[in-house]
């Protein structure tokens, strides 16, 4: 079993490290090779498979493999007595190659492949541990993921009129073209829907029952990351309209994730929750035209979001299994290098000042800043930003500081060395890898001029943040904590305004309710009694008395005879 970890995690590293020197390579040679490999000729007709090979995909490939082969090596321990171990890392791989394909394609046939391949892996892996839980989770998470692959799979019925998949060649040329509207505004809700962008949440936090290595893979480079990334790919063909609307709805999930996450309960559905927040921020960026900033924050998010969860994951492990917060404290006596790596990981998400999220976050902070937006933009971005501050500093209170409520386990210790090793091969990347991109990625420097207060706005909104989480969350013998005060409101925030019930109960409850009450009065109501019912009975009657001629035929020939006989007779 230590074999096939082994196995994947040197391979990966290796590979991840080949990919990432290639691509400053290709950065400072300004170079895209276009690969087409001709895989069959049927009729003088080729079938050609495509590889677009540019900076950005070997970046984000070598980023995605690395925090795979982190996983991989965390799995071995994590996973530790699981009878399918080797299955389990197998699938991991299959999401890779998944995501591998996805990233390198410029043609639209081949993104569906590895986009249905995200999603049918990701399944396999949400049910991975098979309980009523996992089983309502994975399938609201492939059914709501089908809406986007059957958009992915219109658009390149569209596509035809072009006469070719290949979209690439097709983006600019044709920005007003009525046809690549349509197709773009398909990828738009493709798009929506894999990154869970309102009104399709609701599958993000449902997909935690998946085992923490799946969720810090899903939920940093991977799944999630894919909408966004195809959205970075087809930025060239988004009309002033389609990047109003995205705006919108990229806000109001930033601001009702933040919202959510600090009432939230769950470790891992906070650090989800969060997830969801990053992915509104990168779509608002990229909404507001600059796609290059929202896949810097793409990169930079996934190592810290990557070592959050293997944080989470081993101090869940460390308490018997444990996710409720309320349950933790004072980790950091019993916890201290995973409480160290999961503080750091924190205020890199929070845009502290020179850790990996400052550079890609207080940068977007400033470019929304500069553009020339309403207020309600300039509000949201800044309350949800506060927000992330808020909900980190509450799960630091709640993790770290406050008393420890689970009496009965006084025993916790720091013995997972694989985890802590697989964890250490993260730290350093979330402390300097926002620089190091911040140098390597720009061709030239962003200077950003801006009033001082509006230059100094993101570390207001962090204090502020600060100061808000702490005093939400306190609680002792003799305060109770504020969030009960509001507790219905609570219940409505928490439940990401009601989003669950709607997508599940809402979509399904009517068309049930319907169904049944077809089959009641219809089906076997109306129908029944006037037709197949009301045909038997019929025949079953006619039958009865052309039964009864054929069993007395004797007889009545007789009768028929003698009465003949008489007629004639008189």
């Amino acid at each position: 079993m230590m074999n096939i970890c082994l196995r994947y995690y040197v391979f990966f590293l290796v590979l991840s490290l080949s990919l990432f020197l290639s691509s400053v390579w290709f950065i400072n040679q300004d170079l895209v090779y276009f690969i087409e490999y001709e895989m069959l000729l049927l009729n003088s007709s080729p079938i050609v498979m495509t590889i677009l090979i540019d900076w950005m995909s070997l970046l984000f490939m070598s980023f995605v493999l690395f925090i795979s082969a982190a996983v991989i090596w965390y799995s071995k321990e994590y996973m530790e007595g699981d009878y399918n171990l080797d299955r389990f890392i197998l699938l991991v791989v299959m999401f890779v190659l998944s995501m591998m394909l996805l990233i390198i394609s410029p043609n639209l046939i081949s993104i569906l492949l590895g986009w249905d391949g995200l999603g049918l892996v990701s399944y396999c892996l949400v049910i991975y541990y098979q309980n009523v839980k996992s089983l309502n989770a994975g399938m609201i998470t492939a059914l709501t993921n089908r809406i986007g692959d059957v958009a992915l799979l219109m658009s390149i019925a569209w596509m035809l009129n072009y006469g070719s998949w290949n979209y690439v060649f097709y983006l600019e040329e044709v920005k007003m073209d009525f046809y690549m509207k349509i197709i773009t505004s398909l990828v738009i809700l493709a798009a929506m829907t894999k990154s869970a962008q309102i009104p399709f949440s609701s599958w993000l936090p449902a997909a935690m029952a998946a085992p923490t290595p799946v969720s810090s893979l899903v939920h940093s480079s991977t799944l999630v990351t894919a909408g966004v990334f195809l959205l970075i790919r087809f930025n060239y063909s988004m009309t002033e309209e389609m990047l109003c609307f995205l705006l919108f709805i990229s806000s109001m999930t930033m601001f009702m994730s933040g919202l959510g996450a600090n009432f939230e309960f769950d470790l891992k559905k906070i650090i989800a929750l969060s997830t969801l927040s990053q992915l509104g921020l990168m779509m608002m960026i990229l909404s507001l035209g600059d796609y290059k900033l929202a896949f810097f924050h793409l990169l930079t998010h996934a190592l810290f979001k990557a070592l959050l969860f293997m944080c989470a994951g081993n101090i869940i492990h460390s308490m018997a299994n444990c996710q409720d917060i309320r349950f933790m404290g004072s980790l950091v006596q019993s916890l201290p290098l995973t409480c160290v790596y999961m503080n750091i990981c924190n205020l890199s998400l929070c845009g502290i000042p020179f850790l990996s999220g400052f550079y890609s976050k207080d940068l977007i902070a400033e470019v929304m800043s500069m553009s020339y937006l309403n207020i309600y933009i300039y509000l949201i971005f800044y309350i949800s930003i506060g927000l992330t501050v808020s909900y980190s500093f509450r799960l630091v209170y709640y993790l770290f500081v406050g008393d420890l409520n689970f009496s009965s386990l006084v025993a916790l210790s720091e013995k997972s060395y694989i985890m802590l090793k697989s964890m250490g091969l993260l730290i350093f990347l979330v402390v300097i890898m926002g620089s190091v991109l911040s140098w390597v990625m720009f061709d030239s420097f962003y200077l950003i001029v801006l009033p001082f207060s509006m230059k100094v706005m993101t570390l207001i909104m962090i204090f502020m943040g600060m100061m808000i989480g702490y005093l939400m969350a306190k609680f002792t013998l003799i305060s109770n904590n504020l969030s009960l005060k509001y507790i219905n409101l609570s219940f409505y925030l928490s439940g990401m305004w009601n989003m669950p019930i709607l997508s599940t109960l809402g979509v399904n409850f009517y068309p049930i309710f319907l169904g049944n009450l077809y089959i009641k009065s219809l089906d076997q109501g109306w129908t029944e009694y006037f037709g197949s019912q009301n045909l038997y009975s019929f025949f079953r009657y006619n039958s009865k008395i052309f039964q009864l001629v054929s069993n007395n035929n004797i007889k009545l020939f007789f009768m028929l005879t003698v009465i003949f006989l008489l007629f004639m007779m008189f």
